[in-house]
């Protein structure tokens, strides 16, 4: 099987477009295509319906794509083992605008000269990006598997740093002209965290935070995104939202909220970085390191019982 084809094949269904494939791959769509094409002939089997957005797994496809990837990734890993060095560092991020990517560009722009590939796994257990991590699609994940011994074999978990919560809220809302907030003073709060899901690490996070300071955490409704969030909060006079004092969150002028942190003891979201205990990529050397140089958080802080040791 042509290992180039089945790569083809791969990243046509994660793109959804046959040109975000072939420019990714540094190949025509016409190159893309053809090797689709000679894939389904090998196959005998169709592997994308076309559609006015682009292309969409078949039910033959779709069976094969978790397979295909772990042929890509064997390839990856072949050709790694003689050439370490010879491919980017792929580190898995919650969200482009998360607290772990922004820490992930504060040492790129330390270290402009990294062949550095940033991915989101669209996947909120972590046990799946454990599983990513383990078949080599990824070299690293900034997720936690709140209970280790659940990590596959040849994954570790290491601290990566600590991210302080700040509460966010409109300025209608009582608490609006505080310059800082005790956990104390969030009780009674409505602290809407929409579309908590099940099994995340962020579900047993607020399960335990909520039980510690004794606070109403609301996950009630679908989560319509950030923008949907930041609009109710700027209306509203009594919902609240708890944010990572380094995520980035944007909003329109008009709508005036404000990040207060929360400090005596700061509610701390610890952030770990798994990776392969054996062979890792040679570029996380220096992302450990940048890691490990991050300063503490001052003061006493909460942790859930999860957290990795600093």
């Amino acid at each position: 099987m042509d290992t180039e084809a089945v790569r083809s094949f791969v990243r046509a269904a994660e793109l959804g477009q046959l040109r975000h494939a072939a420019d990714e791959l540094g190949v025509t769509q016409q190159a893309v295509s053809k090797r689709i094409a000679a894939l389904e002939r090998e196959l005998g089997a169709r592997l994308f319906t076309r559609t006015p957005r682009g292309v969409e797994l078949t039910l033959d496809g779709q069976a094969l794509l978790p397979h295909a990837r772990s042929i890509v990734a064997g390839a990856d890993r072949a050709l790694a083992a003689v050439r370490p060095a010879s491919r980017a560092l792929r580190i898995d991020v919650l969200g482009l605008r998360s607290a772990q990517a922004v820490v992930l560009h504060e040492y790129w722009r330390a270290h402009p000269g990294t062949d550095l590939d940033v991915v989101t796994l669209r996947a909120d257990d972590p046990h799946v990006a454990a599983a990513a991590v383990q078949a080599g699609e990824i070299d690293a994940s900034f997720r936690s598997v709140t209970d280790p011994a659940t990590l596959p074999p040849d994954v570790r978990m290491i601290h990566a740093f600590d991210s302080p919560l700040e509460l966010l809220i409109g300025p209608r809302h009582p608490l609006a002209s505080a310059r800082t907030l005790t956990p104390s003073r969030l009780r009674g709060l409505r602290i809407w965290v929409p579309g908590i899901a099940p099994r995340s690490e962020w579900a047993d996070f607020y399960d335990q935070l909520a039980e510690a300071f004794d606070l109403r955490i609301d996950a009630a409704g679908p989560n319509f995104g950030n923008e949907v969030l930041l609009d109710t909060l700027a209306d509203s006079a009594d919902v609240a939202t708890l944010v990572g004092a380094r995520d980035r969150y944007l909003w329109p002028a008009r709508h005036d909220l404000r990040r207060i942190p929360i400090v005596n003891p700061t509610l701390a979201y610890p952030l770990s970085l798994m990776l392969r205990a054996t062979h890792p990529h040679p570029g996380l050397r220096a992302v450990v390191d940048h890691l490990a140089a991050l300063p503490a958080l001052p003061g006493p802080s909460w942790r859930p019982s999860w957290a990795t040791a600093r």
